[in-house]
């Protein structure tokens, strides 16, 4: 059997490690973004290394999460943004320039790449044949300085795509139907490597929806091939000199094989509070509505707004309904200006904000409470759009915006035909806002007050004695960990404070509690740390003295993110352990520091006088990191 196209790419840029599915490997990295909810602690890492010049092919810094500027630290973090990026060598998108990832796919996607990105959607560049990779921050700084991205090696799972969509139904209902099969656990260690006839019917911003919402699985990444498509998309963006073809062998092998025909998928919803609650749109047909988004990420490109504005073209948003749009990027405002789809969406009624996340991470459009709302994105967590019993809904342009016009979720199949929409001959190209880095790094970094130095932890004791803080059930998200929002992100340069507000939704006393006992652990469940690659999620709670954590399972990203940081991420060999345990149990790991070497670890529950058996499975780069507190000073012991 031939090779996919995934291990080619690996195979390519491998450092060390075999590709075999479970094994540590390390990757050279040819790309990077950040985005600045996550840049500054990047760059403020990246800083600490003491390297002159980032040392990629491209890094690129964008603007796009925190762009409400109630006060001052979002400004002063965009200022700081600018200026080390002129300093290292960085690519700067201004803010209004667009979502990281829409800009990214735009103007900057290489097919046969790896992009390693400290945001958990960078698989977006997937969609034009590009290995992309989300991590947490540190990582990224690492891979700036020349470092290789370590992970463990993923089982391919070849999704075999046959036929073609049907009227009204979306990209975006296909990623909706693995994650009906599959679930939000289902990705875990595996990438997904698109394949089949169906495959040539979709456009690259159709892929890249898919390759987006793969993130939601927990999927190390997903990849189309790069394919006629593929150039044609790069063509429109006046740039096919970047195009390269990037396939499998004929036949490939695949460690898993899934099958999904086209023909037969029709529109399909995510209920409430998870995007893995996937049900045929007849299951949630006539639920009333009193918002409905367009934008994030997954759904705010020239097609998505093409078509959403044509369904909407002379009609006008329902009166109970209160609607925005967003563009994914200053192309993609300024094509749907020229063409009057803009005017379209205007006179409707709907409500346009700038291209940026906006609602998506709970920066503004917060919902009525005890409603629903209906959104193109790609996460319905609770309380992330800002209201704390939030029923965010989450489904295709399509869906949304016909259910726009009726004040509840409708399918669209029952208006007749789709109103036809063209792809554009080309696109209107214009890169001012994306400032290329200076030659030299002759700059000053400003700091605002807000910019706090970077905390570390320190050295794996010898012996662990810590409360258990909190005991939380599965599918935890970064979003319950460490919340978004604009009350909260403006904070993501300053440690101390943002500290403040983890578990801010499930126990707003946590950091008292934690502070008051010196030494925590937190216990989890299965799939612990899934959504977002925020590496706050592990650093802040760092930071309020949490030394390790306990849970069935872990998001890897997450699990990666907290060895980063010094916490010493543990797994329950036995179902009954989790039950046992209880909060504010006092628990002893004793010789933890060389016990950690043979991957399982003594737990003794001082309070209730048992002691149990936990175990890892950290790589011996993973547990030398542990021991030395961190990445951060793992480089610092071991540079040159």
């Amino acid at each position: 059997m031939g090779q996919n196209l995934t291990r080619k790419i690996l195979a390519d840029h491998l450092v060390s490690g075999e590709l075999e599915p479970g094994a540590e490997i390390a990757v050279r990295v040819d790309q990077t973004l950040t985005q600045d909810a996550t840049g500054t602690m990047a760059y403020l890492q990246f800083e600490a290394m003491g390297i002159p010049r980032v040392r990629t092919k491209l890094s690129v810094s964008y603007i796009d999460h925190n762009m409400l500027q109630t006060g001052f630290e979002n400004a002063d973090d965009h200022r700081f943004l600018q200026t080390v990026a002129a300093k290292y060598g960085i690519y700067f998108s201004r803010p209004g320039n667009g979502i990281c990832h829409q800009v990214h796919l735009e103007r900057f996607s290489s097919p046969g790449d790896l992009l390693l990105g400290s945001d958990s959607h960078t698989p977006t560049s997937g969609g034009a044949g590009m290995l992309a990779i989300g991590a947490g921050g540190l990582d990224v700084a690492v891979a700036m300085g020349g470092g290789p991205y370590y992970l463990k090696m993923p089982k391919i799972v070849g999704v075999h795509l046959k036929g073609r969509l049907q009227p009204w139904v979306a990209a975006k209902d296909i990623i909706f139907e693995l994650l009906r099969r599959l679930t939000v656990k289902g990705g875990v260690g595996k990438i997904f490597e698109y394949y089949g006839e169906g495959v040539a019917s979709l456009s690259v911003p159709e892929r890249s929806t898919i390759t987006n919402m793969g993130a939601e699985m927990q999927a190390t990444t997903s990849i189309f091939p790069s394919d006629e498509r593929t150039r044609e998309y790069f063509r429109t963006q006046k740039r096919e000199e970047m195009w390269r073809p990037t396939s499998a062998d004929p036949d490939p092998e695949y460690d898993e094989v899934v099958e999904i025909d086209l023909n037969k998928l029709g529109p399909m919803v995510a209920r409430p509070q998870s995007p893995g609650n996937v049900v045929p749109i007849e299951e949630v047909e006539g639920t009333k509505l009193a918002q409905v988004c367009i934008g994030s990420c997954t759904n705010s490109s020239y097609h998505d707004l093409a078509v959403s504005a044509a369904v909407l073209k002379g009609r006008k948003v329902n009166p109970d309904i209160s609607m925005t749009v967003t563009p994914g990027s200053r192309q993609v405002f300024t094509m749907i200006a020229r063409t009057g789809a803009l005017a379209d969406l205007i006179e409707s009624g709907a409500r346009i904000l700038e291209s940026a996340c906006g609602p998506c991470i709970g920066m503004g459009q917060v919902p009525p409470s005890d409603t629903a709302s209906l959104r193109t994105f790609n996460r319905n967590f609770p309380g992330r759009s800002g209201t704390a019993d939030d029923k965010v809904y989450l489904a295709s342009p399509e869906v949304a915006a016909v259910s726009a016009l009726t004040g509840e979720i409708t399918d669209p199949r029952k208006w007749g035909e789709p109103p036809p929409t063209e792809a554009p001959g080309e696109f209107i190209i214009d890169d001012d806002l994306i400032i290329p880095p200076p030659k030299n790094g002759d700059v000053e970094v400003a700091r605002g007050p807000n910019i706090k130095p970077l905390p570390l932890a320190e050295p794996l004791a010898q012996t662990i004695k810590a409360t258990v803080l909190i005991k939380l059930e599965d599918n935890v998200s970064t979003d319950h960990i460490l919340p978004a929002g604009s009350k909260i992100l403006p904070l993501r340069s300053n440690i101390p404070a943002i500290s403040e507000y983890v578990f801010h939704y499930v126990d707003p006393e946590f950091p008292a509690k934690a502070k008051a006992a010196g030494a925590g652990i937190i216990v989890g469940g299965s799939n612990y740390g899934q959504g977002s690659s925020r590496e706050h999620a592990a650093l802040a709670p760092m930071y309020l003295g949490v030394k390790a954590v306990l849970a069935k399972t872990y998001a890897l990203v997450h699990q990666t993110n907290l060895v980063n940081f010094g916490i010493l991420p543990l797994v329950f060999v036995e179902e009954g352990d989790y039950d046992r345990i209880n909060v504010d149990d006092a628990l002893e790991i004793p010789d933890v520091r060389d016990a950690v070497g043979s991957g399982e670890v003594t737990v003794r529950n001082t309070t209730q006088g048992y002691e149990f058996t936990a175990h890892h499975n950290l790589s011996e780069r993973q547990v030398e990191v542990l021991r030395e507190g961190g990445l951060l000073n793992h480089i610092k012991a071991h540079a040159g």
